[in-house]
């Protein structure tokens, strides 16, 4: 890996913190710019470069680092009830990342579809894990943990994916 690549991916796992922290709480789940710094890098960075971000970010924070959102970090918030949304993103976003690998299919629609596909790998990974250790039902879970996102994250998915673009031109311009 490069030294750019290496710099690059870096700063998007500063990103992804910051956007972690920037939390509005409405009960269990926080309402958080996660989905839109998640969407944002496979359009960015290209599908290997996200995945490891996403991966490395989700290290850092399982050694304690406050990068999660309310500035929390450690083996508890991924194995709590939010966890499965954590989980989600880095599964969300390997599926996004084999979605712009398929390049019969138009940039716009591999990027839509690999953004809305991550946050519904995301929304069944979180719903299910939250189910788990809060022991509720899935309309229940459904309700408290993705009823209430769903028109923000297609407007943070659309914005994600909007500025992804800016930043892949600016850093293609940058190589030159």
């Amino acid at each position: 890996m490069s030294s750019f690549r290496i710099a690059r991916c870096g700063l998007c796992i500063a990103l992804l913190a910051v956007a972690s922290c920037i939390t509005i709480p409405l009960g269990p789940v926080p309402f958080t710019l996660q989905t839109l710094a998640v969407a944002m890098l496979p359009v960015a960075l290209g599908g290997r470069d996200a995945v490891v971000t996403v991966a490395l970010y989700l290290l850092l924070g399982a050694l304690g680092l406050p990068v999660f959102s309310g500035f929390s970090g450690g083996i508890a918030a991924l194995v709590g009830p939010t966890g499965g949304f954590l989980w989600g993103f880095l599964a969300g976003t390997a599926f996004a990342a084999g979605i712009q690998r398929l390049e019969t299919v138009p940039e716009p629609l591999r990027e839509a579809f690999g953004a809305a596909g991550m946050l519904l790998i995301s929304y069944a990974w979180g719903t299910a894990q939250l189910m788990v250790v809060m022991g509720m039902t899935l309309p229940a879970a459904l309700a408290l943990a993705v009823a209430p996102f769903v028109i923000l994250d297609i407007i943070k998915l659309t914005a994600g994916i909007q500025i992804g673009r800016a930043v892949r031109r600016a850093l293609r311009a940058q190589r030159m």
